[in-house]
């Protein structure tokens, strides 16, 4: 009789859990939803006729967002103030986008799939987000977009995994833009980011999947999943600007940020 009582217990402790758990999730989500269909149009309006001042409303985003999100964001050393910068990160999960843009005002280049996502792909667009084709027919066009705003002194945000991961280690960059800031003489700057803690605890590779997105998963399930954890501590290091033309080809400039981000990627793992 006893152990059926603590069975009950038991159970009813987790469907409690359980539920709080789905509301934290659509709080969160509600907010964000709110927020974001609160500054459309200032956005759309800054597009339309301001246009030079549309990362502001765009960094305002993400600074309200991470807020939203329950994400805690610490930062180590500062982005370069050069406005012809390319900023390279490793990958890990979409509240990178959040964080690493409350930081840094700029332009997000990603794949040209997400252009086509239901409401991701239109917040993308309303950001300003350069989209590339994997191609290879496309690269020396989209080379030349790069390069030319990067002359038009626009601050760039890249991650050249190609792809998010597990967060247990940085892949291998593709090399190919590295070229864009080479040619045009830009400043590049690697960082970090690393998910440090969830409700200050430290995240370990058991925990990890919780808030890192990659492979087959699906992204909705794994979205409410996370926006249910907690408070989640995120750490951005900014590393020593870089100016490309230093570089004498496009694979050493890649292959040296990415040595520099993997090895305080590896802090976490520690």
């Amino acid at each position: 009789m006893t152990h059926l009582l603590n069975t009950i217990k038991t159970r009813k402790l987790a469907f409690a859990t359980r539920t709080a758990s789905h509301w934290v999730s659509f709080i969160r989500l509600f907010n964000y939803a709110f927020l974001t269909i609160f500054l459309v149009p200032f956005q759309v309006v800054n597009l339309l006729f301001f246009p030079s001042k549309a990362s502001f409303i765009s960094t305002l985003h993400h600074k309200l967002a991470s807020h939203v999100l329950g994400l805690q964001i610490k930062v180590e050393g500062s982005p370069t103030k050069t406005k012809k910068a390319l900023f390279v990160a490793n990958h890990i999960s979409y509240f990178d986008i959040v964080a690493i843009g409350s930081i840094v005002p700029g332009r997000f280049i990603a794949k040209q799939e997400l252009s086509t996502w239901p409401v991701f792909g239109i917040l993308a667009k309303l950001a300003r987000t350069i989209f590339i084709s994997r191609s290879s027919s496309s690269a020396l066009k989209q080379l030349q977009l790069i390069k030319h705003l990067l002359f038009q002194s626009e601050r760039l945000i890249l991650f050249p995994e190609g792809t998010s991961s597990d967060g247990r280690k940085v892949l291998p960059f593709k090399p190919s833009l590295f070229e864009a800031p080479i040619q045009a003489d830009a400043i590049v700057q690697p960082l970090t980011i690393r998910y440090e803690k969830i409700n200050g605890m430290p995240v370990d590779l058991r925990s990890k999947p919780l808030l890192a997105w990659y492979g087959a998963m699906d992204l909705l399930p794994h979205l409410w999943q996370s926006l249910s954890v907690g408070t989640i501590t995120i750490k951005i290091v900014f590393h020593k600007p870089i100016r490309a033309i230093v570089f004498s080809n496009r694979k050493k400039l890649a292959s040296h940020c990415q040595k520099i981000i993997a090895l305080e990627s590896e802090k976490s793992n520690q």
